[in-house]
């Protein structure tokens, strides 16, 4: 009787991404040059260095009047001398006078301090102060009050924004407030995206009343395209793939020629039907097959030519993504994690690294979906976000968890 042969043990995640970001190490994304209004959600390629100090110059945080702190005596009326408006510039401040100031305005040479005009009462104009206005001040500033200095925000040759971030609303201010009008971002990686199953059916295609028995709505399409969006992907949709290796290898071999990753759905495990492995090892390489982690070990990952092959479980809540930000060139792809408090127990430890799905409750704790199997897409959409249960560890009632919100993971 010949002997099994000895199965290879579950790698552990933390070894597991070290090999995928490890395939990246020495990859310089694909960059290009887009305007800065298109940029939101793109990863940067090239550090911001300002080119100006911002503010340029001091200037008036307040409307008000712009003034000498010394020139400042009880009961004494200082003459307005002019009139500054955000985008002018003033003259040196006379001595003995005052000017009327607005937001952003530049604050004249010689003068201090700024007064915002609730602080003051307005004196006619009158021959007594040579035809011109006049203001009392019913405060006694400070030297350098209401007054925003010149590079306070940001310094010139100063990095205000670094490479391998993910841009924002916040950061493309910042880029437009150092004069960018441009910004060098990683290519958006190109993916294609396929499931396989003949049990799969498109909605739309068959009523849910006529589904033949065994049949099952392609779920996954639709939370793959969506999320690989999200995170920055152009995506190629080539549909369901037929449970035959001849197809699998087919379709393999056409993604790779103008995608950088080639995504599939289902068939990654080790039935008869699942042909992904066999089809990946012909047309390439195989790196990384299953991983200690529940759900999701049957993830794999390859090469096929100078495309990255990702293979997912076909259980919808399994099919979440790894490396393509890395992909893109983001520096930190550290999960947000935070610790909370568990209002739940989760007795039974599992030799694998669990996903415990789970949603926030109104006394800060988490609650935990009574349901975890991997096929439970409900579970995604009732929860928030998840809890990183280490392997073999329980959770006992009140226990400090580390959970992942999937609005910040998708941040």
């Amino acid at each position: 009787m010949s002997t099994p042969p000895v199965r290879k043990p579950l790698l552990p995640l933390d070894v597991a991404l070290t090999q995928l970001l490890g395939a990246l190490a020495d990859r310089v994304p694909a960059t290009e040059l887009v305007s800065t209004f298109d940029a939101d959600g793109r990863v940067l390629a090239q550090e911001v260095v300002s080119a100006l100090q911002v503010p340029p110059q001091d200037n008036s945080s307040m409307d008000g009047y712009a003034l000498r702190v010394s020139d400042l005596a009880a009961g004494l009326a200082l003459t307005v001398s002019q009139r500054i408006a955000a985008g002018a510039s003033g003259a040196p401040l006379e001595a003995g006078t005052v000017a009327r100031i607005f937001t952003g305005a530049p604050i004249p040479p010689g003068a201090d301090a700024v007064v915002m005009q609730e602080d003051c009462t307005e004196v006619p104009a009158s021959e007594a102060f040579g035809g011109r206005a006049a203001i009392l001040v019913n405060v006694q500033p400070q030297s350098g009050q209401w007054i925003r200095c010149q590079g306070e925000d940001v310094t010139l040759g100063h990095a205000v924004l670094r490479a391998g971030q993910r841009l924002g609303p916040a950061a493309l201010g910042m880029a437009a407030s150092v004069g960018m009008a441009q910004l060098q971002v990683a290519r958006r990686p190109r993916v294609a995206l396929f499931s396989t199953g003949d049990e799969l059916v498109m909605p739309g295609q068959v009523a849910p009343e006529h589904m033949a028995p065994g049949a099952i709505y392609n779920s996954n399409r639709f939370f793959l395209a969506s999320l690989l969006r999200r995170m920055g992907c152009d995506v190629t949709d080539l549909g369901i793939v037929p449970d035959q290796l001849d197809a699998t290898v087919a379709a393999l071999r056409g993604a790779a020629q103008a995608h950088d990753v080639i995504l599939t759905s289902g068939g990654v495990s080790v039935g008869e039907e699942d042909h992904i492995k066999p089809a990946v090892q012909a047309l390439g390489t195989l790196d990384l097959w299953q991983i200690a982690i529940k759900p999701g070990k049957p993830f794999a990952h390859g090469r096929i030519g100078a495309a990255h092959f990702i293979g997912l479980p076909g259980n919808p809540v399994s099919s979440f993504m790894t490396f393509l930000l890395r992909l893109q060139g983001v520096a930190d792809v550290a999960l947000p994690q935070q610790t909370l408090r568990a209002d739940f127990a989760w007795p039974r430890a599992d030799k694998r690294q669990e996903f415990l799905r789970v949603r926030r409750n109104a006394a800060g704790g988490l609650d935990l979906f009574p349901n975890q199997s991997s096929g439970v897409l409900s579970s995604t959409v009732w929860g928030d976000g998840f809890v990183d249960n280490p392997a073999s560890q329980t959770i006992a009632l009140g226990d400090l968890v580390r959970f992942v919100s999937f609005k910040e993971l998708l941040a």
